[in-house]
């Protein structure tokens, strides 16, 4: 799976004529990091696969193409996954994703980005943190903040987490 996100990265990197070091600063990993991410010796956490689709200005789906899924997802989702909600329309001023997070998925670091984000939980309890602000969102559930804040959000329990994430451009 690392490769092909590394591929797919590397692509959409040099077709919007980015070098490594402009899209680590955008980011804010390092330029090291994300050679070894395009040449698939490092696995990317979703932070920074967050990080790099807002530098892109893609959604993160794009990192996992359709005819890889069902080989992959078995993989993908021993993580996160990701169900891109945009029927395929690229340039909206938002982007809608369907989340899941497995128990335990509680590694990260706070990140920030342009827009609004919105995120409904549908199923389980997300902890979301705002800004140092932690607050549990049951099913049903919702929260909508200035993702210029610093934000993340995490599976503290033992069931799967299904959430859907609005980020506006």
């Amino acid at each position: 799976m690392s490769s092909n996100i590394g591929t797919i990265l590397k692509t959409i990197r040099k077709e919007r004529k980015l070098t490594l070091k402009v899209l680590a600063r955008q980011t804010g990993v390092s330029i090291s990091f994300l050679s070894q991410v395009e040449r698939g010796r490092s696995s990317v956490t979703l932070e920074s696969l967050k990080k790099i689709a807002d530098a892109l200005k893609v959604n993160p789906t794009v990192f996992f193409p359709e005819n890889e899924k069902e080989k992959e997802l078995e993989e993908i989702r021993q993580q996160f996954y990701y169900k891109d909600l945009s029927c395929g329309i690229r340039e909206a001023t938002y982007s809608p994703i369907l989340v899941t997070l497995q128990p335990g998925q509680n590694e990260g670091n706070a990140f920030s980005h342009g827009g609004h984000e919105f995120i409904f939980v549908i199923e389980g309890t997300l902890t979301v943190v705002v800004d140092d602000q932690k607050e549990e969102l049951k099913e049903h559930q919702s929260i909508m903040f200035d993702a210029n804040r610093t934000h993340y959000w995490y599976n503290l329990t033992d069931q799967p987490i299904k959430f859907l994430v609005v980020s506006s451009k």
